[in-house]
């Protein structure tokens, strides 16, 4: 079981690159170039509030995994 919860890390910090890059390139900048004022606010909203939340939270996630801190064992 923690061979498995080691892949799923692996998978969980890869989604958190995948989600920051999708994030950044197609949700961030091209609204804050587009030259709307909605645009710009929904766009400032992506790249510095959710971008770091999702992204982050699901890199920790996995980091936690890959290090064995959900392992049953108890100490």
């Amino acid at each position: 079981m923690d061979t498995l919860k080691k892949i799923f890390g692996i998978i969980w910090i890869l989604a958190a690159l995948v989600v920051g890059y999708f994030g950044i390139t197609v949700m961030g900048i091209p609204k804050i170039t587009s030259g709307k004022q909605e645009d710009l606010v929904f766009g400032i909203i992506i790249l510095f509030v959710l971008m770091p939340i999702i992204s982050g939270g699901l890199a920790i996630f996995g980091y936690y995994s890959l290090t064995g801190e959900y392992s049953d064992e108890k100490n």
